[in-house]
């Protein structure tokens, strides 16, 4: 899998995937059995973080195994996106670590967002403890009243009044709201309803417990709340802050939303074929080991011919990404937007077949919480809505296709 990358990539892809095996995939089962008698509620007030986490997260740290995400060699290990690819991907195999290794969503999104276009002050307030993982962070663009598939449907508002700015609306499915450290948001709205519509929109840094900031609810995917992270409904009731939290400048909402979803993405899709690679391991050995009706599962109906296809699409959904990200590193994102958009509407389809068929493979097991199947097939669902839906990104690469045939002025 690592053919072509980097010694420096692979060097980190031997000691992350040494670290999983040695100290995550064994305190797997712990952990969930801990989480579902604890946080299994929409309660998120009473959140906790399992102290193990944090242990882990020290070691991870202390062993360089931190902020891989990141391609500055001071703050992190120089990777580019490409040789990103495969850590990300060892990382999916399991809930649980991205955030050991500080390269969880949204955070890694919010992180690059500062990185790249905070001022020095924002960075010293929010990006530093961001990296040491002493916070959490939460990116508030859904909103309950409009379509946001469209973003320039925004009703959220970011005005300036002074020296201040001040924010009212109300966002939903803001990810990691219910995190006991979660301590700042990057909200996007509405500014100037008159300017280009791509030049509307500004993003500004509002602490979560600012006067006007009201967390309403966690909302709930299938049943389950995903603590201690959660999906949060939250309303800016005339919020004020000072003119030194809007990152970048006012209207540039967009410009900077384009460069974060760009890397961003890539870290989700490889993350989601580190799930199927881990549902795909599950699906064989059950269909293996199990029998009905005198045979193993595998050898009924047409499932060996399913694990094949599934095989062929997991490296399909590899390379395909694996090119987006070089594309990234090579010309930039907004090079890349035909491919982002790609891999944005097939990995997670392949993802959900994938752990589709490992849940129906387990029975009634896979319906439990005994497996990680659920987990991951959430994710999958979630995914195909999460960055807009399906069919927004296939819109993009049919207008990224078409553009070659135009005739030329």
């Amino acid at each position: 899998m690592l053919m072509g990358h980097s010694e420096q990539a692979q060097h980190w892809y031997g000691r992350l995937k040494h670290f999983i095996t040695q100290h995550i995939e064994p305190f797997e089962a712990e952990y969930f059995s801990w989480l579902h008698g604890t946080n299994a509620h929409g309660n998120w007030q009473d959140w906790q973080v399992h102290p193990q986490i944090n242990a882990l997260k020290e070691l991870a740290r202390a062993e360089g195994l931190w902020n891989l995400f990141l391609p500055d060699e001071h703050l992190g290990q120089g990777l580019a996106t490409a040789d990103y690819a495969p850590l990300a991907e060892l990382m999916g195999r399991s809930v649980i670590a991205p955030e050991i290794f500080n390269c969880n969503a949204p955070d890694t999104g919010n992180m690059e967002v500062l990185y790249h276009f905070g001022t020095e002050q924002q960075k010293s307030e929010w990006l530093e403890p961001l990296l040491a993982g002493e916070i959490r962070s939460v990116f508030g663009m859904t909103e309950p009243q409009v379509a946001s598939s469209d973003a320039t449907n925004m009703q959220t508002r970011i005005v300036a009044d002074g020296d201040d700015v001040v924010i009212s609306g109300r966002k939903w499915w803001s990810t990691g709201l219910g995190h006991p450290n979660a301590k700042i948001a990057i909200v996007m709205g509405l500014t100037d309803p008159n300017a280009d519509k791509h030049a509307r929109h500004s993003m500004v840094l509002v602490p979560l417990d600012a006067p006007g900031v009201t967390i309403h609810r966690m909302l709930p995917v299938f049943g389950d709340f995903d603590a201690p992270y959660g999906h949060g409904e939250v309303e800016f009731n005339e919020v004020r802050v000072p003119k030194a939290n809007v990152i970048g400048r006012l209207g540039a909402g967009f410009a900077i939303a384009q460069g974060r979803l760009g890397p961003g993405r890539i870290h989700h899709c490889m993350r989601a074929i580190g799930a199927a690679e881990r549902c795909l391991e599950l699906l064989i050995k059950r269909a293996s080991q199990r029998t009905a009706f005198g045979q193993p599962l595998i050898k009924l109906g047409d499932n060996g011919s399913r694990i094949a296809r599934h095989r062929m699409a997991i490296d399909q959904a590899r390379l395909y990404t694996l090119h987006t990200a070089r594309v990234i590193d090579e010309r930039g994102v907004k090079y890349a937007a035909s491919e982002i958009a790609g891999i944005k509407a097939v990995v997670p389809r392949m993802l959900e077949s994938v752990v589709d068929h490992a849940i129906q493979i387990h029975g009634g097991g896979g319906l439990s919480n005994d497996y990680p199947l659920t987990a991951f097939y959430a994710v999958a669902r979630s995914l195909r809505l999460a960055d807009g839906p399906d069919e927004v990104h296939e819109a993009m690469v049919l207008r990224q296709e078409l553009k070659k045939y135009r005739e030329p002025s």
